[in-house]
């Protein structure tokens, strides 16, 4: 191991950058919602920051992401650029997929954001064929496939596990389970403590780890661990990143269904405040160079949203463009 797979402030600081412009994106893109200046559907990371940055610090723009509707964290962890993400949530014909998917299906394969699915679970089983397909052409490429804890209670969920442990693929598993599915309890539809402990079932090939999400020590070393194993050839991992959503399931959700006392112990734990802390605590970074990181990245946010709204809409033809092949 050298000594840039160890966790330093240096590490820490390349988490927090991800995880800071992740929270301004959020907040951006909820005060554009509020104000009217935004009609989308969108749903909000607050609270899974780190779970997402930890993760993307170690991915290569070659590697592979598989996300959900609710991965726009995920998203821009991996490096999807702000312009064609924010066109594609104004459907303007200058978005990642011209305007015709909205949030629900984001893509953008420069980046290795390779599909984003509004099915629950689905993306498991496509994130299993990307691998799949790079372990034949012998090709350097991790595919990370991220998704709710719900989602682990689908049928796709045990048939991709099991097949990525069968082929040994470089694939990793990453549960984000913020401990409701939708509107669900955790405790209500799963009868395991953590996810994770389902990898036992598919053999030793798939490793199982479950990891505090909100830690960015512990995310980045889990991290590490997943995508140096599935690199080598040494086989797919289960990540369970346990964490927190704070503002609902999607937009203008008020989470009614989460007791308050939960709530507010959770947001004594909120990870925004605490890894700034800990990066002003590391030396990495002063609290007024963090100001300006913010007020950086508040501008580069405010370009990219006036270039979506600024753009075309389709034309009307582009309801039949990329749909049907030619007939010859």
């Amino acid at each position: 191991m050298t000594a840039a797979e160890h966790y330093s402030p240096s590490a820490l600081m390349d988490v927090f950058r991800k995880a800071l412009f992740i929270n301004v994106v959020d907040e951006k893109m909820r005060g554009l919602l509020k104000s009217g200046g935004l009609v989308a559907v969108y749903y909000s990371p607050r609270g899974q920051e780190v779970v997402a940055a930890g993760m993307g610090v170690h991915l290569k723009p070659s590697d592979y992401l598989v996300t959900t509707y609710r991965g726009i964290h995920d998203q821009l962890a991996k490096g999807m650029p702000l312009k064609l993400l924010f066109a594609e949530y104004f459907a303007k014909v200058t978005g990642a997929c011209k305007g015709k998917g909205g949030a629900m299906h984001i893509t953008h394969p420069e980046t290795g954001v390779m599909v984003t699915t509004g099915v629950v679970g689905s993306g498991l089983p496509i994130a299993n064929g990307l691998a799949w397909a790079t372990q034949i052409k012998k090709e350097d490429r991790v595919t990370l496939v991220t998704f709710g804890d719900g989602a682990s209670n689908i049928g796709a969920f045990h048939e991709a596990l099991n097949l990525a442990s069968l082929w040994k693929l470089p694939v990793i598993f990453m549960c984000q389970n913020n401990g409701y599915g939708e509107c669900t309890q955790y405790s209500k539809a799963t009868p395991v403590e953590n996810i994770s402990e389902r990898a036992a079932a598919y053999g030793p090939n798939l490793a199982g780890v479950t990891v505090n999400g909100n830690d960015p020590q512990a995310m980045w070393e889990a991290s590490r661990d997943a995508v140096a194993r599935a690199r080598a050839g040494d086989g797919p991992t289960l990540l369970e990143a346990k964490t927190f959503r704070f503002m609902g399931h999607y937009f203008g959700d008020p989470g009614a269904y989460i007791p308050k006392d939960e709530y507010a112990a959770a947001m004594e734990k909120d990870p925004m405040p605490a890894i700034r802390q800990a990066v002003i605590e590391s030396g990495a970074a002063s609290e007024a160079e963090i100001k300006e990181l913010e007020q950086e990245y508040s501008a580069q946010i405010d370009e990219a949203l006036k270039f979506a709204a600024d753009s075309p809409a389709p034309e009307l033809e582009e309801i039949s463009r990329d749909i049907y092949g030619d007939a010859a």
